[in-house]
């Protein structure tokens, strides 16, 4: 029971214990930048989900959403149209995570040691192609993505919105989505089943991929710019944000819905702490000690014999399903 409610009621206590914290934070200037926080971040937390169902780790998302940032924006200051700007990230970002699934499917190197490679390599690349320096001066237009609305919403939330609808329902009702599950709940079974588990897998990791070329771009209209050195530490807080929001490290559970309440909690934190003047190194430490704290919670919840199995809040009793 608390593994479906929790993620909700602990942001439910964050907004109000911010909004007694600070006069600003109710502020519709600052709900907006909590919103377009969460759109980069969402969408991140949306492919490690992804990754993470399957019982992988995806450490490159970071690393991933600043060299398609990058190699896009220069693509962009070049003279190519908006269109090739966007293609660009996706392809690159496609790319790195085929990369990253034919590592840990062909070569059979670990997940979280094929990721953390990339990630070293990217970070390395973004570095040297940029010589370290920021790609600014880009056209207005790129704001659009960051800053621009439609149909009266802001853009960034409503592609965080399409997309959590689309994975959702891609996880929920399809033959590939269950394919996931079922991977991340035996992998071998699903072999025996008759299942590709190399490819399916492959195709996890280049949708995680091309999903942080998609923040790329948000981040882009943000900033009007784009920097080598963006959304470091951006895979702890989205692998926070998965598991607050009901996934577990161990494969085989996890849904859209969950991970983008755990993205809104995480970001909120993370504005909450600038509104109060929190240093930022104690903010550092505290993400990871809610992420140790998240999974640590998901172990427990996973034990036969743990106590959280039988918690029930008093007003819920009788209302949960066996």
């Amino acid at each position: 029971m608390m593994k479906k409610y929790g993620p909700l009621f602990i942001l439910a206590g964050l907004i109000v214990i911010m909004s007694f914290a600070s006069p600003f934070f109710l502020t519709p200037d600052n709900l907006e930048t909590v919103a377009k926080q969460t759109a980069v971040i969402g969408v991140l937390t949306i492919a490690q989900l992804l990754v993470i169902i399957t019982g992988g780790i995806d450490l490159t998302v970071g690393a991933t959403l600043a060299f398609s940032m990058v190699i896009s924006a220069m693509t962009l200051k070049a003279g190519s149209p908006m269109v090739v700007c966007v293609l660009v990230a996706l392809v690159i970002g496609g790319a790195v995570g085929y990369i990253n699934g034919f590592v840990v499917t062909v070569m059979k190197i670990p997940p979280f040691i094929a990721t953390l490679g990339m990630t070293g390599i990217l970070r390395g690349a973004s570095l040297i192609i940029t010589n370290g320096l920021p790609v600014s001066s880009l056209p207005a237009s790129v704001s659009w993505f960051g800053n621009g609305t439609l149909f009266f919403i802001s853009v960034p939330i409503l592609i965080l919105a399409v997309l959590a609808v689309l994975f959702q329902i891609v996880l929920s009702k399809t033959v590939f989505g269950r394919q996931i599950y079922a991977l991340g709940s035996n992998a071998e079974a699903t072999r025996l089943a008759g299942i590709n588990v190399g490819s399916r897998t492959r195709m996890v990791y280049m949708l995680s991929g091309i999903l942080a070329g998609v923040a790329g771009i948000l981040l882009i209209g943000r900033l009007s710019a784009a920097q080598p050195t963006a959304a470091t530490g951006y895979e702890s807080n989205a692998i926070a944000a998965s598991v607050i929001g009901g996934a577990s490290m161990l494969g085989g559970v996890g849904t859209v819905w969950g991970a983008i309440v755990g993205a809104f909690i995480m970001s909120i934190l993370t504005n909450g702490f600038t509104l109060l003047h929190v240093n930022t190194f104690f903010q550092q430490s505290a993400i990871g000690f809610i992420l140790i704290l998240a999974v640590f919670i998901d172990i427990l919840q996973r034990s036969s014999d743990s106590p959280l199995k039988s918690f029930k809040l008093p007003w819920l009793k009788g209302k949960d399903k066996p």
